[in-house]
């Protein structure tokens, strides 16, 4: 079963492609309908300044022509049809055609304005009607009828009306020449009405099928700046909860250690208030960093470097993050292991990140004395490891919050795998794995 296409060219679902086969061409609107009365109404205007101008003249083709007003009747009757040509072209077309034929039988004295109605008539149910089978039948049962007529016309005038033939003068007979002639123009006639209105339609369709590719690559567009926005809010919000939640939780640390040994220990106090004013620092330039990234010409590949920082930090960042938990108190080992070798600089950072929200929960929620920071380069993928011999799920918060998920994220984003939970002899792992 087949699904129709709606008028107007769209989708019968509003995602289906439409079955342009099937497409049917829009109503007219109100100014082509407009335009219509007032083209229809310079034709039969046309029609009764060609009847005065043809009775003037005195030239009647078939004859003694009726009375002038029956003339202008006839002029009337044929072309007035034509201002709801657009709106009703298959029944116009019938009227003009039946029309017609009348008119020449009674002998009405212009021939032409009728015929380009009946031109304009045939043409209309080609470039407008609904039903094309019923269009294609309509004008080929009219073309018909019409070659019909003209037979009839030929063999009438040839029988009881012959012309003399007297000036003839070329190789072929003269009523053979006469027969030819009028078959090869009206079949012009006839082909050419019949062509134009069907390329009109197919120009229409096509026209319709183009708005709706525009639409849809409007859509699609619009789809793809809305996702690009959410994803591009999703990454700020995850480097900036890495940034600010390490060197807050680290500066925390050390500040209610300096709290504590304020009184006793100056020396050790002097070390942690440095070690708030490094990370401090730290995560100045790491902000700044971000910043520069954010207010960066979509063109600029250079990156923004702010009191010794990098927007981008790495792999070569790692022993800066395992200095600072061990200035939190927590003794880190790190270790690279494997054959190094250059990593993209996306699946640098997301690494970077990765070690530095583990070490960050480290700090604030395992209560761990050591922790492990472990970078394997193996044949297939690049794992980052760290672990740590604290409370396990119990030193957890009950919610992951928005770290766990941003590694997620991060992970993600590469095709890579994240591990994270509990070890079976105590402390947490997490475990990243991004592929080569």
């Amino acid at each position: 079963m087949t699904t129709a296409v709606p008028d107007d060219g769209s989708c019968p679902d509003g995602h289906a492609e439409p079955l342009w086969s099937e497409w049917r061409r829009p109503r007219p609107t109100a100014a082509q309908q407009r335009h219509d009365i007032w083209s229809g109404l310079a034709v039969t205007a046309s029609a009764v300044v060609m009847t005065v101008l043809v009775n003037s003249m005195g030239v009647f083709a078939s004859g003694v022509a009726p009375h002038l007003a029956e003339q202008f009747a006839w002029s009337v009757a044929v072309t007035l049809p034509l201002v709801l040509r657009r709106r009703f072209p298959s029944t116009v077309l019938l009227v003009v055609s039946v029309l017609f034929i009348a008119g020449q039988a009674r002998q009405v004295a212009d021939n032409l304005v009728p015929s380009i109605a009946l031109f304009i008539a045939l043409y209309s149910v080609g470039a407008w009607a609904q039903d094309r089978t019923a269009a294609r039948r309509v004008r080929l049962g009219v073309i018909a009828v019409m070659f019909c007529w003209l037979a009839y016309g030929l063999v009438r005038l040839l029988v009881h009306n012959a012309p003399p033939f007297e000036n003839a003068a070329g190789p072929l007979d003269p009523m053979l020449a006469s027969v030819l002639y009028g078959i090869v123009f009206n079949l012009l006639f006839f082909l050419s009405a019949y062509f134009f209105g069907g390329m009109a339609w197919l120009s229409a369709r096509r026209q319709a099928e183009l708005a709706h590719r525009a639409e849809q690559l409007r859509r699609s567009q619009e789809q793809n700046t809305r996702g690009a926005i959410v994803a591009e809010r999703v990454r700020i919000a995850r480097d900036l909860h890495d940034v600010v939640a390490h060197h807050v939780s680290v500066m925390g640390v050390q500040a209610g250690a300096a709290r504590r040994v304020l009184d006793r220990d100056r020396e050790l106090t002097r070390e942690a208030l440095r070690t708030i004013e490094d990370t401090a620092r730290t995560a100045i330039g790491e902000l700044r960093g971000l910043l520069g990234v954010l207010r960066a010409e979509p063109s600029d590949d250079v990156l923004d470097v702010r009191d010794g920082e990098t927007s981008s930090p790495g792999l070569d960042q790692l022993p800066e993050l395992a200095t600072m938990a061990e200035r939190a108190g927590v003794a880190v080992d790190h270790g690279i292991y494997g054959d190094p070798r250059p990593i993209p600089e996306g699946v640098a950072l997301s690494a970077y990140r990765v070690v530095q929200e583990s070490l960050t929960n480290v700090v604030k929620h395992a209560g761990a004395r050591r922790a492990d920071v472990r970078v394997r380069f193996l044949e297939t993928s690049l794992e980052i490891e760290v672990s740590d011999d604290g409370r396990g799920r119990t030193g957890r918060p009950e919610r992951s919050g928005f770290g766990l998920v941003g590694m997620r994220e991060r992970v993600a984003v590469h095709g890579g795998e994240l591990e994270a939970g509990p070890r079976r002899d105590g402390g947490y792992l997490v475990r990243a794995r991004f592929p080569a």
